[in-house]
């Protein structure tokens, strides 16, 4: 075998660099060196030995402050939160992204569309936190939420008229169980009835009640021609003045009052009061029955979804988060889904394969390196997610609401701050990121390999 002359070998084994070159390359590394050991090396360094020494940096605990994080109640919630972020919110953020990209690509307004969902990426986390805690409020006039579950809650299910609304001891009426009422007595024809109650707020007056109108009987006897007349109304004279169950000037009528006449337990005539208060009810079936009012009128009315209580708080939170960052995943998606080749589309297409077949066996595997990336960087972004949780939860949910982050904030710093205890948790968290790290690493690597 014939030998290889020095010059190729040389070539062979690749340039060597001078130790003058090294020496100059380790000069200008240096700094970037001395700037990560003091930044990263050894913060990280410190936190590991803290967390092996109580609150006072006095004692060696060992791996109590970890312990701390299965045992106490506060730190097992925080683990319990995190979990749940790291599962849920990168998995729907990144669906929603794919779904979008895709999506986005079949309509003619798809560029405006990608810029009116990436625009909350330019938004930071404190100010996404306080639009969403107003998002977010109980009452419908100020929560966007509510509002519009209360308008769809209100187009299915009716509405209470009157909520809190009451008879006085000295009226004609008494409770009946379950928040109704009846009369007393039961009602004659030709008998004026009166339905007089107090209780309702000017506010939830209805806008068209009238003045309450003074009852009439229109006639006398169970004939056809005579029925049981009355006035439900609002006994309450603004300003003071009036005189219980007698209609006066100034009080109004109760409009939309429901009236039921009940006889051996059921309900054999409804009348609904007028804008006057006023109502009637066939004699013939009314007669000698007694009135209710059930408790349909006077239920609290409903006030929507207790976003921020302690079992909705954490999906609330993810909601916000997810509203921020699935731009982000549509935008990288997008770019990735530019570079799939159309002819391998086309060609299941022609193949016969319907729109569902071409997105699943084609367009996702083809863009499966892109998912993966996305997915990594937001699993390593929702481990050190403060800012949302602690500005949305209110203070009486934030304990429920808690994740490590906020966690290392809350151990950390304030009066009843645990150094040994907020070291652990920065330990547990970069112990958290290091295999997504390592995985994304193994993924780069193999990727410029090829």
């Amino acid at each position: 075998m014939p030998r290889i002359p020095t010059r190729s070998r040389a070539v062979a084994a690749g340039p060597r660099i001078p130790h003058r070159s090294r020496a100059v390359a380790a000069g200008f590394l240096l700094p970037a060196l001395l700037l990560l050991g003091a930044l990263v090396v050894y913060p990280i360094g410190y936190s590991v030995r803290r967390s092996l020494f109580d609150r006072s940096d006095a004692s060696f605990v060992g791996l109590d402050n970890y312990l701390a994080l299965v045992t106490d109640d506060s730190l097992r919630t925080a683990v319990r939160n995190n979990l749940i972020w790291l599962v849920v919110a990168p998995a729907v953020a990144t669906a929603l992204g794919l779904v979008f990209a895709v999506l986005t690509e079949r309509v003619r307004w798809g560029t405006a569309f990608k810029l009116v969902v990436f625009m909350p990426m330019a938004i930071s986390m404190l100010a996404a936190g306080i639009i969403f805690r107003l998002v977010y409020e109980q009452d419908p006039d100020r929560g966007v939420a509510n509002a519009v579950w209360v308008g769809v809650h209100d187009t299915f299910a009716e509405s209470s008229g009157f909520p809190r609304a009451r008879p006085l001891p000295v009226h004609p009426l008494k409770a009946a169980g379950g928040g109704a009422f009846v009369t007393k007595e039961p009602v004659r024809a030709g008998v004026p009835v009166l339905l007089p109650l107090v209780g309702v707020a000017p506010a939830q007056m209805p806008q068209d009640a009238r003045p309450a109108r003074t009852p009439h009987a229109t006639g006398t006897g169970t004939g056809t021609g005579a029925d049981i007349t009355g006035t439900a109304w609002l006994d309450f004279t603004r300003g003071g003045g009036g005189k219980p169950n007698v209609v006066d000037p100034k009080e109004l009528g109760l409009k939309g009052l429901r009236i039921e006449a009940v006889r051996d337990g059921k309900v054999v005539a409804t009348a609904t009061a007028a804008a006057d208060g006023s109502f009637s009810l066939p004699a013939d079936r009314a007669d000698g029955a007694v009135l209710r009012l059930p408790a349909s009128n006077f239920r609290e009315q409903y006030d929507g979804v207790e976003w921020l209580g302690p079992s909705l708080v954490t999906p609330a939170v993810i909601g916000a988060y997810v509203w921020m960052w699935a731009g982000f995943a549509m935008v990288l998606i997008g770019a990735g889904l530019a570079a799939v080749p159309r002819e391998l589309l086309e060609a299941a297409r022609v193949d016969g394969a319907n729109e569902w077949q071409v997105f699943r066996r084609i367009t996702v595997p083809l863009l499966a390196p892109v998912l993966v990336v996305v997915l990594v960087t937001l699993m390593i972004n929702v481990l050190k997610v403060f800012d949302l949780v602690f500005v949305i939860a209110p203070g009486s949910a934030q304990d429920d609401a808690n994740v490590l982050a906020l966690q290392l904030y809350r151990s950390s710093f304030g009066t009843d701050a645990d150094l040994g205890v907020g070291s652990a948790i920065a330990v547990v968290l970069l112990l958290l990121v290091l295999p997504v790290m390592v995985v994304n690493i193994r993924r780069i690597r193999r990727e410029s390999r090829r």
